[in-house]
């Protein structure tokens, strides 16, 4: 963790949430949002790498991270965008975007909804939310009505290498480095070990989805420029779902950098070197 970094909270929605802020009078200012399940210390080495005059805020989704979990109630996808204008109130509009994973959705989202607000996007690994196709809407109801009575467990690790191993094994691209760091911070000691942060309820299925139509939309209405960034041994960019989401935005740039899924965390220089000529170009 870089030592200029600061633990800063916002509210949304009447729930505390956690990020990470560097040099909170400096420009430009820059919105980290990170993937699903993991949190902004995920970005540690990203920020290390840009300038240190920018400010810049790494975010813990609601139920995520250090931020607080939902008492009662569900997760909703379109609720992380109530986290983001808490964000960008902290920050002051109109910000840069800096999105991994399901944080590269949301930002993508965000910008549709709040186009004055963004300065610009950068996607990581996503070019926007997942669509209905994998599931029938029946069947997506369906999942959803039998999560809601499941228990919400959470399991004991001995050690914060037994966690690490398991990280790695879900996310076989991570290198170990990385792995070691998106648990240590992802996790906290409990009584016989170590359990994640994040809340279980995040693993249900969720009643709502948007169809691909939907989505396009939501791409069409971004004004922004956006630049989307993705690992060679990530996501491909070449099917023609992807290819017609890149036609929907307004002459996206496109970058390959050598890396799977978590590519900042494996290239973080060569991924801010991106991020810097596109937010200094602009």
């Amino acid at each position: 963790m870089a030592t200029d970094l600061r633990a800063v909270h916002v509210r949304s929605t009447g729930l505390e949430l956690h990020a990470l802020e560097r040099n909170p009078g400096g420009r430009p200012p820059v919105l980290f949002l990170h993937g699903w399940l993991d949190h902004g210390h995920g970005f540690d080495p990203l920020i290390e790498a840009l300038p240190a005059s920018w400010h810049t805020l790494a975010l813990d989704f609601r139920g995520h991270g250090q931020s607080a979990h939902l008492r009662e109630g569900l997760y909703h996808f379109p609720d992380y965008l109530a986290d983001v204008e808490a964000a960008v109130a902290h920050l002051g509009a109109p910000v840069h975007l800096v999105g991994h994973s399901m944080g590269g959705a949301v930002s993508l989202m965000y910008a549709s909804a709040r186009p004055d607000a963004v300065r610009s996007v950068t996607a990581v690994e996503n070019l926007g939310p997942f669509g209905a196709e994998a599931l029938s809407l029946p069947d997506r109801l369906a999942a959803f009505v039998s999560d809601l009575s499941k228990p919400l467990r959470k399991r004991t690790y001995p050690s914060l290498e037994a966690a690490v191993a398991r990280v790695r094994e879900n996310n076989s691209s991570l290198a170990p480095e990385a792995a070691n760091l998106l648990t240590r911070f992802g996790t906290h000691p409990v009584p016989g070990g170590v359990q994640f942060t994040f809340d279980p309820a995040l693993r249900h299925h969720s009643g709502l989805v948007l169809n691909e139509e939907q989505i396009l939309q939501l791409l069409r209405a971004v004004r922004c420029p956006v630049q989307a960034i993705h690992g060679t041994h990530g996501m491909t960019l070449e099917d023609g779902q992807m290819k017609e989401r890149l036609a929907a935005l307004r002459n996206p740039r496109v970058h390959a950098v050598p890396g799977g899924h978590h590519v900042h965390l494996d290239r973080p220089a060569e991924v801010a070197a991106h991020v810097q000529r596109f937010v200094e170009g602009l």
